[in-house]
């Protein structure tokens, strides 16, 4: 027998409710998932997948429900607007994102971005944390990033970091030393691109903090970093404000090749 799962809870998040409503509607009608796939164009599985908020919908999905169920615009409004909330499982669906992107543009001016550190460079950034138990958070930031760097079609990755994540000292000067050669040797990885925004360029888009733009099929996701959090950006508009600060950044980065011999001198600065 098929595995029969309880509706998502709509009170968590905008996201649970369409998910919740998405469910309710296609029970209360008797529809089968097989006979709802092919009604909106998808298979069963993406249904399923949708109910159970693993897949969320875009909005060709939205307008076709509206108007089978004719409820207005009750789901695109719904879709509107948990893009533009804070979602509490953003971060389960930022690694879902992550292991399924094409290309991922980071910028980061207060670290070395994660995919790219040493596990004792993140050591030393997780005994800074508040969390209870340093070995758990050690364990899941490593397997998230063997998630993105391992696999068998891994996304391109772009980065851009200020200078004064090479001048901050973490975890010492031997761990910056072997994080910095590290670093080095990603840069000759076919499918990874690192650049520094230098000291010397001055003001730039990026004083607000980190961020990332993941790219997915047809689509870019965008993440703001923040203190206590961040925010998942699934409006098209806001992301593609992302891409553009990326670009502006990028035009006041050093290129590759004079990236790595600022990277170099920090390498003997730390031996």
């Amino acid at each position: 027998m098929p595995i029969v799962r309880d509706p998502l809870d709509p009170k968590l998040s905008l996201w649970h409710c369409l998910s919740y409503y998405l469910r309710f509607f296609r029970e209360n009608e008797e529809l089968s998932l097989t006979q709802w796939g092919k009604i909106i164009g998808a298979a069963r599985s993406t249904v399923s997948n949708m109910e159970a908020g693993r897949h969320r919908i875009q909005e060709d999905h939205a307008k076709i429900i509206d108007s089978h169920f004719g409820t207005g615009r009750l789901f695109e409004l719904l879709l509107f607007f948990a893009r533009r909330s804070h979602d509490p499982n953003w971060l389960i669906q930022y690694y879902k994102y992550a292991e399924l992107a094409s290309l991922i543009k980071i910028f980061h001016g207060g670290m070395i971005p994660p995919p790219f550190q040493t596990d004792e460079y993140t050591w030393a950034w997780v005994q800074e944390s508040e969390t209870d138990d340093f070995e758990v958070l050690q364990a899941t930031r490593v397997k998230r990033k063997r998630a993105i760097l391992d696999r068998e079609d891994p996304p391109y990755l772009m980065a851009l970091i200020h200078e004064s994540v090479l001048a901050t000292v973490i975890g010492g000067h031997a761990v910056m030393k072997d994080q910095l050669k590290y670093l080095l040797k990603l840069t000759m990885v076919p499918n990874i691109s690192v650049r520094v925004v230098p000291f010397s360029a001055g003001s730039h888009r990026g004083v607000d903090g980190c961020f990332q733009v993941i790219s997915l099929d047809g689509r870019d996701i965008a993440y703001a970093g923040a203190q206590n959090g961040g925010r998942l950006i699934e409006e098209p508009a806001e992301s593609r404000e992302f891409c553009f600060k990326f670009d502006r950044i990028g035009a006041k980065a050093l290129s590759e090749d004079g990236s790595c011999a600022l990277i170099e001198q920090y390498v003997e600065r730390y031996s």
